[in-house]
């Protein structure tokens, strides 16, 4: 169930939040919605690139029953950070960056936990895509055990811009997929900028973003099932990079 301060209601309400700047994870609208002030409320949506969610009234209802018109924004826990705004202070402090990108994740649980084994890994931040993957909400901030309140999250238009704005600044951008036959650990992720994309939960990452990765490696499967968690299996490739990294230290 939302908290209050987890969302804002009513037309002229969303666009003077939208229009301030507030963080919105998305804005869900009634089916039927129409008339002017709807027609300015999605007009100033699309400006801004906002994620809007056709629904029935019902659903509104369940959230709150006040005058809301048909319209509720939900509200961001974080403020979302950018690549562009990023990346060149990591170089400018002489670090080796070190970035996870989530293609399609839609799983908060999952996203929580990868992103408390970002933050304990010493990961620069984590990237989800604007449309078609999850956002940071409640749940993924309690399953982050507060990680989220430390881990830079970007929100990217999209993955593949994500994995090409990446290359551009000099990264090696790893894919981890059942693909590929290169095992993971004989990758070296310990003397380049480092990006590992994760897939989504049922499809694995799309084909158009594993086109522009550089390097594809999967970890091995020994059992009768077919594929690891992608919490776990972030975790697994995680903690390769950080292994690596230790090791070219000594």
């Amino acid at each position: 169930m939302l908290e209050k301060s987890d969302y804002i209601y009513g037309i002229r309400a969303v666009i003077e939040a939208v229009e301030s700047g507030k963080d919105i994870d998305k804005v869900l609208v009634n089916r039927d919605f129409h008339g002017d002030l709807a027609r300015e409320l999605m007009h100033v949506l699309k400006s801004h690139n906002i994620l809007v969610q056709k629904v029935p009234a019902e659903k509104i209802d369940r959230i709150t029953r006040r005058n809301h018109q048909g319209v509720i924004a939900i509200l961001s826990a974080v403020t979302y950070d950018s690549l562009s705004n990023l990346i060149p202070g990591i170089y400018e402090d002489g670090r080796l960056p070190f970035i996870v990108l989530l293609d399609g994740v839609t799983d908060v649980r999952n996203f929580g936990a990868i992103s408390r084994t970002c933050e304990c890994a010493g990961v620069d931040a984590i990237v989800i895509p604007r449309r078609g993957g999850v956002g940071v909400n409640g749940d993924a901030m309690k399953t982050s055990a507060g990680a989220l309140n430390y881990l830079p999250v970007c929100r990217e238009t999209s993955i593949l811009n994500a994995v090409k704005f990446l290359k551009d600044n000099g990264f090696k951008v790893f894919a981890a997929s059942e693909k590929s036959e290169l095992n993971y650990t004989r990758a070296d992720y310990a003397s380049v900028p480092v990006a590992i994309v994760m897939g989504a939960e049922d499809v694995g990452i799309s084909e158009d973003v594993l086109r522009f990765c550089d390097t594809m490696v999967s970890i091995p499967q020994l059992g009768k099932i077919g594929s690891l968690n992608v919490s776990v299996a972030a975790g697994v490739m995680i903690y390769e990079v950080v292994r690596q990294r230790l090791e070219a230290e000594k």
